[in-house]
């Protein structure tokens, strides 16, 4: 079983209560480790546009102002033997986990591996955003 860093649950601070919960149950169930970095919570509006500037991001943080920025939204970073991996198939499975957990709690998330924009991997369609879980309504 894994579980989530100090710094990961820093990381979390300002974030909507609901995605705590699942991410602290999802950390539980999980195949593969994931944490939350330094961007992966509440953004502010100036982080928001950086992001935006650099590509990172497709909400300005002002005419289109992002999840993050109302701590409506996390991004995880999966982590296999300590190194950060970036490959579609560990954020599939840490999908599962993050949808197993909001069921659990009966809360309605998003993933951004489901985002229509993406591309194929290994015959499977993934959405832009694989590290990206947001609540809906």
């Amino acid at each position: 079983m894994f579980a989530l860093s100090e710094r990961s649950k820093t990381n979390r601070i300002g974030v909507d209560a609901r995605l705590i919960r699942i991410s602290d149950r999802a950390i539980q169930i999980t195949k593969v480790d994931f944490g939350i970095g330094r961007d992966g919570g509440l953004r502010s509006d100036a982080r928001q546009a950086e992001l935006f500037k650099t590509g990172a991001s497709k909400c300005d943080g002002v005419t289109k102002r992002g999840p993050h920025q109302d701590g409506k939204a996390l991004d995880a970073t999966a982590y296999i033997d300590g190194e950060e991996m970036w490959e579609h198939k560990y954020y599939a499975m840490i999908a599962v986990a993050f949808f197993q957990a909001a069921n659990e709690l009966g809360i309605r998330i998003r993933w951004g591996g489901m985002f229509k924009e993406g591309k194929v991997v290994e015959g499977v369609p993934y959405g832009w955003d694989c590290p990206h879980f947001e609540l809906v309504g």
